[in-house]
């Protein structure tokens, strides 16, 4: 460090900055990620140039970094701790570097190494995170592990990363206030360095994005009354910072209506509800007009114009049936359609893809308050439309976490599909054969998707792990298990084809059963389905038994 001018190393990390900045259609075809490996590359010299971890931080065992490790994710620190000296000074700008290495991580697939230099980059903080100069990356760090622990379907942990963040952000506010320093200005000369307006207006949509991660965390934990609260948060500050995102809230308001009522295994309304949650909606009405007039009582009463303009098209009031779920469905799909015109799939790859997926989530929630089930399927029939140009396009190489989540959302339509036909072939006294052969073709395309998941995890000599990683243990499971249930549906008269189909589903039942028996931290993950595929392994070869004796006797 010392041989190196200061200059010369703010200049390579902006360089890094700039790098990974670059989309990924700028990079060769054959190398999407180049500019972030070259971003890598240039931030690892700038770690090299700082010189070594203080020893009390790197020396810190990583069990004690964890989101339940004592004070560290759900405590809040005793007192406000600058980074004084050139040692704490070092570290801060460690911390920098590690945090921007694990996005860059993260950004190319890498989630186990990505999270490592997150971890790091929080150790490195311990005991300054609520001070002017750290708080900003201490959340963005946590929101960051938050965000890749929900991918992981590991929601709890997700959960204690981000109302972590939401609490040093309290706090904070309340013992500092002022604006604080924006991480990368660690690495600006002193008349770079942000205004306090844009270090204000930076640090307030950190934590809005904290909110509105959080929001997404307690839908999956199906905590509805927290859930709204974060909703109805998030779209106050998106609007008092002037950075609303209608699609992202058309999405979220729609999805959150899904667990407000009960469903059956196809996901029909439970129309003997309806009355009951009318009743609740008036409640909830009652109480916006008391607040509203509060609110004009003490001279706020703008602001709440302002919401109440947003909502009016948005709202974030469940909808409880079709009509009114098919007002927000087609405000999303305009946005969509806005998006898509732009983030075209030759420019924007990254993009592209997710406008699509939530195009496809807002065709998803809407098949739930169709009753028709004709029309339902029609509707999933559309995301599949959809989706499966993508697997197409992209190359699995470099798109592979991509390409996986397609996979597993065209399977998991094709298997909702084959599941209304079954229940419209249930309600009919004679099924032709037109719907026999419907049902097994959908059962067949479930399969197909299904499978190209599941071989997505073998090694290059094809060979299926024999420990397969926790960011997809779950969903590997659930596929395993649908794959099992997929042949025990396929129609045949054929006696012999179909005790081959029983076999086969037993081998992917026995699958499950086996793992989780070598890995018992597996069956926390599937806990429903494992009981149901013991059940089968106990059922199925009963079954087979007296299919065989019956074949025989024929």
């Amino acid at each position: 460090m010392a041989n190196v001018p200061w200059a010369e190393v703010c200049e390579k990390f902006q360089a890094a900055l700039a790098l990974s900045r670059v989309e990924l259609h700028k990079n060769p075809e054959k190398e999407p990620y180049k500019s972030k490996y070259s971003a890598r590359a240039l931030l690892e010299e700038v770690k090299a140039l700082l010189g070594p971890a203080p020893e009390d931080e790197d020396e810190r065992p990583e069990a004690e970094d964890g989101p339940g490790a004592g004070d560290h994710a759900l405590g809040l620190p005793a007192e406000v701790v600058e980074p004084e000296g050139p040692v704490a000074q070092r570290a801060v700008r460690l911390a920098v570097i590690e945090f921007h290495l694990g996005v860059n991580h993260i950004d190319t697939e890498e989630l186990s190494a990505g999270e490592e230099h997150l971890v790091k980059c929080l150790r490195l903080l311990r005991r300054y995170r609520l001070s002017h100069d750290c708080i900003s990356l201490c959340i963005q760090a946590q929101n960051n592990l938050g965000i890749l622990w929900s991918e992981r379907e590991e929601i709890e942990t997700a959960q204690a990363y981000l109302e972590s963040s939401e609490a040093l952000y309290n706090q904070y506010m309340k013992e500092v206030g002022s604006p604080p320093l924006d991480p990368t200005e660690r690495f600006l000369p002193e008349e770079e360095k942000l205004t306090e307006q844009e270090r204000s207006k930076r640090f307030e949509k950190v934590y809005t994005h904290n909110l509105y991660y959080l929001a997404q965390v307690y839908q999956h934990l199906e905590m509805f009354e927290k859930a709204a609260h974060y909703c109805h948060s998030t779209l106050k500050r998106q609007l008092e910072h002037n950075a609303y995102h209608p699609i992202e809230w058309a999405i979220n308001a729609a999805t959150l209506s899904q667990f407000y009522i009960n469903k059956d295994n196809i996901g029909e309304l439970d129309l003997d509800k309806q009355s009951e949650l009318r009743a609740l909606r008036k409640k909830e009405l009652d109480e916006e007009e008391s607040i509203r007039k509060k609110a004009v009582q003490f001279g706020t009463g703008e602001l709440c114009d302002a919401i109440s303009a947003v909502e009016e098209k948005v709202s974030y009031l469940r909808p409880l049936d079709f009509e009114e779920a098919r007002e927000l469905f087609l405000l999303g799909q305009h946005y969509v359609f806005e998006a898509k015109e732009f983030f075209q799939i030759d420019g924007y790859v990254t993009d592209h893809i997710e406008v699509v997926q939530d195009h496809s989530a807002l065709f998803k929630v809407l098949a739930f308050f169709e009753t028709d089930m004709e029309r339902r399927c029609k509707m999933h029939k559309r995301r599949i439309a959809m989706l499966e140009p993508l697997t197409v396009d992209l190359n699995p190489q470099y798109y592979l976490l991509v390409n996986r989540q397609i996979q597993f959302e065209i399977a998991h339509a094709y298997y909702d599909m084959m599941d209304l036909k079954v229940a419209i072939a249930d309600r009919l006294r004679d099924p032709d054969s037109h719907i026999v052969k419907k049902i097994n073709n959908l059962n067949k395309s479930a399969l197909k998707y299904y499978q190209l998941f599941l071989d997505s995890l073998r090694d290059p000599n094809k060979v299926f792990p024999e420990h397969i990683g926790e960011d997809v243990l779950r969903p590997a499971m659930l596929a395993k298990f649908r794959v099992a249930r997929l042949y025990g549906k396929i129609i045949t008269a054929d006696p012999k084809k179909e005790l081959e189909n029983l076999a086969t589903s037993l081998e992917h039942y026995k699958f499950i059963v086996d793992y989780c028996e070598k890995h018992p931290e597996a069956a926390q993950e599937i806990e429903v389905e494992l009981e149901l595929s013991k059940e089968m392994v106990s059922l199925l070869p009963t079954k087979m038994e007296r299919f065989r004796t019956k074949m025989a006797l024929t």
